[in-house]
């Protein structure tokens, strides 16, 4: 038997651990998505509460939001 202990990374576990209220699925993630990093892009202390608590906890969207970002900024040069 081969006796490894996997190790997790901090990040791996502060992301498990995120506080994820208010909830929003990643469905309704996507829906809000243009609209949310064009609103982030246009005023940097904009702030949607479940957008952001969603993306803090969910991996797949943050990457998505953040392409989209770069995306975005990439058009306007």
């Amino acid at each position: 038997m081969n006796d490894q202990n996997p190790t997790v990374s901090a990040l791996t576990v502060a992301s498990l651990l995120v506080d994820t209220e208010p909830y929003l699925s990643c469905d309704d993630c996507f829906e809000r998505m243009d609209q949310y990093v064009e609103r982030r892009l246009a005023d940097r202390h904009h702030d949607d509460l479940e957008m952001t608590t969603h993306l803090a906890g969910c991996g797949v969207c943050a990457e998505e939001a953040d392409a989209l970002e770069a995306l975005l900024r990439e058009d306007a040069q």
